[in-house]
């Protein structure tokens, strides 16, 4: 692509071998803008985590789940192994129905008469504090993934937005529960009265309370410093060469900049013909224009259109994050990548980078 002008020799490599090569990786996230190819890729680094570790967990948290159409078979809210490997597995979860399921349970829980206080207090809780109730359920998601034995776990993410959110939401918690013990501090005997006019022991309900908030903190805690640790956790920002969606990846790392969460790794999708470059096209197309009949000029020259711009913007891409990211360029396909065997073909192409200079 010498219209770019890149130096490849000054550049980190154009791939994600590094994540491969990074054995001491527990948590991937693969993120950015809706319809950019985020569980085609999230399968794909499975597919290659799984050549290498000894057991792999892909975990989707958008509530459109891709991943059963993505392997061609059902994935459900267990581990599911994947056909054709015996160390991959994957999982599809909804956040928001885990707390309405953990509502529901509280709600009848609280109709008995022993721990009637201790539901209804918490049920109260997770409704007075905004966004708290989305972070708990992060909480009890993630006990149930590290309750799990797996080497690493890639979370196939929601778009953008939603990815914010759910990365939020360890600090989100983490005040919460501040808040909450510094209340408890200045108004424990208060607390403890409402907890018995509420059908309880005061003392007993309040440190069952009080227990669960710091169990949940504990969990929340482990996660924020995991999350904050290179060694652990990383984040793969996926974006097709498109201004709204290399726009969205700028905002994206700035955020997990913000969280402190390593990202080094972006993956540029559907991208035409990465080994060459469009005035090279251009030069070839100009040599048979004359032969070839009027539609075929015109497909041509919208390509070429498409093939100019595409290649604006992944030299604004190299332009803002080359020196520093890795960048990996993924060719659009002739046909949909689903099932295994394509899954374990394109796979390829995010550790062997495609050579510009061909």
């Amino acid at each position: 692509m010498a219209d770019i002008d890149i130096d490849d020799t000054a550049l980190p490599e154009p791939s994600l071998k590094n994540i491969i090569d990074q054995k001491s990786l527990q948590w991937v996230f693969v993120g950015g803008k809706g319809g950019v190819g985020k569980t085609t890729t999230s399968c794909c680094l499975g597919v290659q985590l799984a050549k290498t570790r000894g057991k792999v967990l892909l975990v989707s948290t958008d509530p459109a789940h891709n991943l059963s159409d993505a392997f061609c078979q059902k994935i459900g809210r267990e581990p599911t192994p994947i056909q054709g490997f015996d160390n991959l597995c994957a999982m599809e979860i909804d956040a928001n129905n885990d707390m309405e399921e953990m509502k529901r349970t509280m709600a009848e829980q609280g109709t008995d008469d022993d721990d009637g206080g201790l539901n209804s207090m918490m049920s109260e809780l997770t409704n007075s504090i905004p966004g708290i109730d989305e972070a708990m359920s992060f909480s009890e998601l993630m006990k149930q993934v590290q309750g799990l034995d797996f080497d690493v776990v890639v979370f196939d993410t929601a778009p953008t937005g939603h990815t914010l959110r759910l990365l939020s939401f360890p600090t989100i918690l983490e005040k919460a529960l501040g808040k909450v013990m510094e209340l408890k501090d200045r108004f424990g005997g208060l607390i403890g009265q409402a907890t018995a006019l509420m059908g309880a022991g005061p003392g007993a309900t309040q440190d069952a309370i009080l227990g669960r908030l710091e169990e949940t903190r504990a969990v929340i805690n482990k996660v924020n410093d995991a999350f904050q640790d290179p060694a652990l956790t990383t984040f793969v920002c996926v974006c097709i060469p498109e201004f709204l969606s290399i726009y969205e990846t700028e905002r994206l790392v700035q955020e997990l900049s913000k969280f402190g969460i390593d990202t080094h790794n972006i993956v540029i999708n559907q991208v035409l013909f990465p080994e060459k470059d469009a005035e090279e096209l251009a030069d070839w197309y100009q040599g048979y224009k004359d032969k070839l009949p009027a539609e075929a000029q015109e497909i041509c020259s919208k390509m070429l259109a498409r093939k100019r711009m595409q290649d604006k913007y992944i030299g604004q891409c190299f332009d803002l994050y080359g020196e520093d990211f890795n960048v990996t360029l993924m060719p659009l396909l002739d046909f949909e990548v689903r099932g295994t065997e394509k899954l374990k073909d394109f796979s390829e192409f995010l550790i062997n980078p495609i050579d510009m200079e061909e």
